[in-house]
């Protein structure tokens, strides 16, 4: 696991080729520096000088209002880890995959589960985009009845 301390990275003015990554990529960066300060993450938007887009906003508010059902489901699952333990970064990316999976039926559980491993990748460490991929592909199929990838 990587160390909690270090930020994630902005991906810049690179391409990533999605906007929604994009937004899951905000996503990570607001929830990473409200548990960081220990502040709410509506407080930590509010000051921001430009109102993230639509999806980026949604999945934010569905991460926060279902967070007491989102970190039972991961203490449930996530063996070897308490959330208080996890890095910061690969809480805030299991905490939005789950969302994704339980609330946005939508999205295919392998997108959900992909986007949330390759920012796992671009973020974190090999061993937490492994970790991430089991994680929420056991929980894929506790939600979605179906396993993930």
């Amino acid at each position: 696991m990587p160390d909690p301390s270090t930020p994630p990275e902005s991906a810049g003015g690179r391409d990533t080729g999605s906007s929604r990554l994009d937004a899951r990529e905000r996503v990570l960066e607001l929830l990473y520096e409200a548990d960081l300060k220990d502040r709410a993450v509506g407080e930590i938007v509010a000051e921001l000088p430009v109102v993230p887009d639509a999806f980026t906003v949604e999945l934010l508010a569905l991460t926060e209002t279902h967070r007491d059902e989102i970190d039972a489901d991961l203490t449930r699952v996530a063996r070897g880890w308490t959330l208080e333990r996890m890095p910061i970064v690969d809480r805030a990316i299991l905490r939005v995959g789950v969302a994704e999976l339980r609330w946005k039926r939508e999205i295919p559980t392998a997108v959900v589960i992909n986007e949330a491993v390759e920012l796992a990748k671009r973020f974190s460490t090999d061993a937490s985009s492994r970790y991430v991929n089991g994680v929420l592909s056991r929980l894929a199929g506790d939600h979605r009845g179906e396993p993930a990838c």
